[in-house]
């Protein structure tokens, strides 16, 4: 039998092809690290001349592949026709304070959004690829979710107090800070472990995969979930936001395993609504 990746749509080829070659230049600038042009966006919000390259060639190369697609980029971007019928979802660099400080766990990430009717879309596909070591995750509807060749799927763990559950913590300046804080304060006691590495599209990635049984964060971008959203539901997985609906509409995200998510989405709504709760002032 062939190699799973020997079997990859038209669609996903162009995907990972253009991937690897923005890879391939990401890790060249990572390697020079200290050499780079920084500015900052916001709190904690970096942009380097890496994340604009690599962003650069990923729409260079999709382009040429689909004309007609259009994109919504993190640093450009939405571009092309209003009425797409198809749309590249991309992050250039998903982890650029990892990047920066010589950590190599950082991404591209690329997902591929359908528009279904006037009201709704949905993302058909995605990939998720770490440069540094490698690894490259890809999804499709219907066609499951893999690491390279390797078939995925969500961990089997059953109780909280055995799960290790991926985070992203708010930075300075930003809000939710109370609602973090609450949400840790229940999780904690409950489980084997917390993790914030700091990639939200490898956190979720991570979850296909089975290294988590869970990831929640609040206040994503569309460009942050797209591939993952997708990965940890053709892993077996489910991903919702915290109120049960739709995670790629609001940008808040409880995903997990069948069994695990539910848990995990009843105590960060109890956290949120904690904070809610409080006395103004």
């Amino acid at each position: 039998m062939p190699p799973v990746s020997a079997r990859l749509s038209p669609a996903m080829q162009v995907v990972t092809q253009a991937v690897r070659k923005a890879g391939r230049r990401l890790l060249r600038d990572f390697g020079e690290v200290e050499n780079l042009q920084v500015s900052v966006k916001g709190p904690s919000d970096f942009v380097s001349t890496a994340d604009l390259r690599a962003e650069q060639t990923l729409k260079e190369e999709l382009s040429k592949a689909r004309p007609g697609f259009a994109f919504l980029m993190e640093e450009s971007g939405a571009s092309g026709d209003e009425s797409w019928e198809w749309r590249w979802v991309v992050d250039p660099l998903d982890g650029t304070t990892n990047f920066l400080h010589g950590i190599p766990h950082w991404a591209i990430s690329v997902g591929i959004e359908k528009r279904i009717d006037a009201d709704r879309t949905e993302i058909m596909a995605g990939v998720v690829y770490n440069p540094a070591s490698d690894d490259l995750f890809w999804a499709e509807k219907g066609v499951g979710a893999f690491l390279n060749d390797r078939r995925l799927r969500v961990s089997g763990r059953r109780e909280m107090k055995d799960a290790v559950f991926a985070t992203g913590i708010p930075f300075a300046g930003v809000p939710r800070k109370a609602e973090f804080s609450s949400i840790l304060h229940r999780i904690m006691p409950q489980v084997a472990g917390v993790r914030r590495f700091g990639a939200a599209a490898l956190d979720l990635a991570w979850v296909a995969a089975g290294r988590y049984d869970g990831f929640w964060e609040l206040g994503l971008n569309k460009w942050d979930i797209a591939a993952g959203l997708i990965m940890v539901k053709e892993a077996g997985g489910f991903a919702t936001d915290t109120d049960g609906g739709d995670p790629y509409a609001s940008g808040h995200v409880v995903a997990g395993n069948p069994i695990l998510q539910p848990k995990l989405r009843e105590v960060v709504a109890e956290g949120i609504a904690a904070v809610k709760a409080r006395p103004a002032g």
